[in-house]
């Protein structure tokens, strides 16, 4: 098979973590027999370094043009540390998401059974935890408008919008993924309080009939992340708006151990984009000790997504090879334990292809 990727490796480690993950993609390209096209492009400070522009017009070209994004990460602290930018490297991101349609971010949380004792909390508590939460990507407070401050400058606002068709198309895919996996739901929301999540719940409960084999709960946003905490186990498929799915992934992300183990896949109706959750991590950048591991299941996505499912499964194998013989980064190390530099991590993963 000939596959097309667009390579955006981003800002800080991104351009480490993506050349690992290209590293186990051309072993498998190699081990199963196919050719495997990568097409960088700028994104993130970087664009705007070169151009102006966190995502360029060519960037989405190459984009429309692939069969698949790979991403790294963006941010800068020249950027993050200037409340007053006018141009930033999220505004790229945002725009990215919204150019390409990808309203659906699916964020798999599963405990790693050789880090089960480097989660933050109790091994009782964390083991048996298998969920995804389906974040809404491309509305929300996040695109709302009108936003921004006075004319004094003294008040600041957002506006948070939905609209039905938007909160549709993403439980449906909230709800086929229920489907493929234990058959529930947890549809989170602030019904409470906020109109638009009244809204999400109303369709929710409309929705819902469609799909009579699984079972659907509902849980405010503030429950929610306290439950995650309590008993992770509980949840199997987590449907969520934008801000809330922001909050509640990054939350989720520690359990398994690290930050670094979390992929990600962003759907819609164009290209999908792949990718880790960590950010661009800048102090770790040029340093070689990133964790590459969520880049490379960021990769085994990209292959499922491309009906290639053994070869995403040799890629979580050999992960899971690599957690077993303590071959990971110092965010991973035990006491005592050696920790191993990003490529040392990526060469080892692809030797066990």
């Amino acid at each position: 098979m000939d596959v097309k990727i667009a390579l955006l490796a981003g800002d800080g480690i991104g351009p480490e973590i993506v050349a690992e993950a290209t590293k186990v993609l051309d072993r498998v390209a190699e081990k199963f027999g196919h050719k495997i096209e990568y097409r960088p492009a700028l994104v993130g400070a970087a664009a705007i370094d070169a151009t102006g522009d966190p995502y360029p017009d060519e960037t989405h070209a190459v984009c429309l043009d692939a069969d698949a994004v790979l991403f790294g990460a963006i941010g800068d602290p020249k950027y993050d540390n200037d409340p007053t930018a006018k141009v930033r490297p999220e505004q790229g991101l945002l725009r990215m998401r919204k150019s390409l349609g990808l309203f659906a971010n699916l964020r798999p949380v599963a405990l790693f059974d050789a880090l089960a004792d480097r989660s933050p909390l109790k091994e009782e508590v964390v083991r048996g935890t298998d969920f995804i939460c389906v974040r809404e990507l491309t509305g929300g407070i996040y695109f709302g408008r009108p936003q921004g401050r006075d004319e004094e400058g003294t008040r600041a606002f957002d506006t948070c919008t939905y609209t039905v068709s938007e909160i549709e198309r993403v439980l449906h895919v909230a709800f086929r993924l229920a489907v493929s996996r234990r058959r529930k739901l947890t549809v989170v929301d602030k019904a409470n309080v906020l109109e638009t999540s009244r809204l999400w719940r109303e369709t929710a409960q409309r929705i819902a009939r469609e799909y009579p084999e699984v079972a659907v709960d509902y849980m405010f946003v503030d429950n929610a992340a306290m439950q995650i905490i309590r008993q992770p186990a509980y949840f199997d498929v987590i449907v969520t708006e934008n801000m809330f799915g922001d909050i509640l992934t990054d939350e989720a992300s520690v359990i398994s151990g690290s930050l670094g183990m979390l992929s990600s896949a962003s759907v819609g109706a164009e290209v999908a984009l792949f990718e880790p959750i960590h950010g661009s991590y800048p102090q770790a950048a040029g340093k070689n000790i990133a964790n590459p591991m969520a880049t490379i299941l960021s990769a085994a996505m990209l292959l499922e997504h491309l009906g290639l499912d053994a070869e995403g499964r040799a890629v979580r194998r050999a992960v899971d090879r690599a957690l077993a013989d303590g071959v990971v980064t110092e965010d991973l190390a035990a006491p005592g334990e050696k920790a191993r530099s990003t490529s040392e991590v990526g060469d080892y993963v692809a030797s066990q292809i």
